[in-house]
């Protein structure tokens, strides 16, 4: 389900449960327990195990299309919602892919950043800090974005760069 979402099982469970901002939704009281608790562990939770999920997958960026800025993890070891929360809970567009960031500039005047109200001072520097990480990071146009499987958090995170 995270790798393909052109296949078969994908396009049932969209189709059974439905899909919001590029992610495959729980669907409410009438869903299956099982996919409640798949839902659970992608999101972080379960009964068993936690947060293996989030500490054991990470995002290969390519083309950023398929990978969801502030959601997935894709730069570091903790995606930009949990790195930045005040940015996050300003921020209008929460379910914006890293492609539509980077095409509507992500520059100190681009329009990708669309705030709730206008940042403190201390917010602004904050934005700094983000937009420095993103100065080192490339798409590549015409090759989806994948998950990777982290077997040892200790061997750092995929990202690439150019």
């Amino acid at each position: 389900m995270l790798f393909d979402r052109s296949g078969f099982w994908y396009r049932i469970l969209v189709t059974r449960y439905g899909e919001v901002g590029g992610r495959l939704e729980v669907g409410g009281q009438s869903c299956s327990s099982w996919w409640r608790e798949v839902a659970r562990i992608r999101d972080g939770g379960g009964v068993v195990g936690g947060g293996w999920f989030r500490e054991c997958v990470s995002k290969k960026l390519d083309d950023g299309s398929d990978t969801l800025f502030w959601f997935d993890k894709w730069l570091g070891s903790a995606s930009l919602c949990v790195r930045y929360p005040r940015l996050f809970a300003l921020f209008e567009n929460k379910f914006i892919t890293v492609a539509d960031l980077f095409s509507r500039g992500f520059e100190q005047e681009g329009e990708a950043w669309q705030w709730r109200r206008r940042l403190w001072a201390w917010e602004e520097e904050e934005l700094e800090e983000c937009r420095t990480l993103l100065l080192d990071v490339s798409l590549h146009a015409n090759v989806s974005d994948k998950w990777v499987w982290l077997p040892d958090p200790s061997e750092g995170y995929s990202v690439r760069r150019s």
